[in-house]
């Protein structure tokens, strides 16, 4: 296994920890690699890993190298496998998205930087048990033309071209499901309609392939 991307998902699932985005064992990173992909093991909290504890699979689902992959291992193959323009997939169990996610609530475009997650909603996925191929589909599905999302009464899916990318829309969808939560603390926010957020989208397109 080559050292490079077991050495960067090390470091990005413990900057997760320290930043709040997940606690503990929750939560999981992966990244493309070559014909197939890499992924945290189960059950291992970041701050016991090392980067020889990355599971190497393939697309067909078998492990390649090490031992036990991340009980999430579908959905993350099943992300890479579907979209070329992805290289990474973090899931989180963070605070807002969370809370979000267990009121099954969808974000709209109650602040302009809901495009940044790809579209003019946070979609949120319907639940299914966690590691099961039918939680991989809806999540395949909530993530059609789209870079992030929630998965209900679960946490958040972000995608990036790396791991970094993937990491930095993370810590914005938080931001953003923070602030949405907070504004309905004290009414139902103004969204922008979808005129305002096609402009929005269009003065993003190609910013978020840097």
């Amino acid at each position: 296994m080559e050292s490079g991307p077991g050495i960067k998902m090390l470091e990005v699932s413990r900057r997760l920890v320290a930043l709040g985005l997940n606690r503990g064992a929750s939560g999981n990173v992966s990244a493309r690699l070559e014909d197939g992909f890499l992924v945290t093991p189960s059950a291992l909290s970041p701050e016991d890993m090392n980067e020889n504890d990355m599971v190497r699979m393939d697309f067909a689902g078998n492990v390649v190298s090490g031992n036990r992959p991340s009980s999430e291992w579908r959905f993350h193959r099943d992300i890479l496998a579907a979209r070329s323009d992805v290289g990474a997939v973090i899931h989180t169990h963070s605070p807002f998205a969370t809370t979000l996610a267990c009121l099954r609530r969808e974000v709209p475009a109650f602040h302009y930087m809901i495009a940044a997650a790809g579209g003019t909603t946070l979609r949120c996925a319907p639940y299914a048990l966690f590691g099961t191929q039918e939680l991989s589909d809806h999540a395949l599905a909530a993530l059609e033309d789209r870079r992030a999302c929630l998965l209900a009464n679960h946490g958040m899916i972000a995608t990036g071209k790396d791991v970094d990318s993937a990491l930095a829309l993370a810590v914005e969808v938080e931001s953003l499901c923070e602030m949405y939560w907070r504004t309905l603390q004290a009414g139902e926010p103004h969204v922008l309609s979808d005129s305002e957020m096609a402009e929005v989208i269009e003065k993003f397109r190609g910013y978020w392939r840097r």
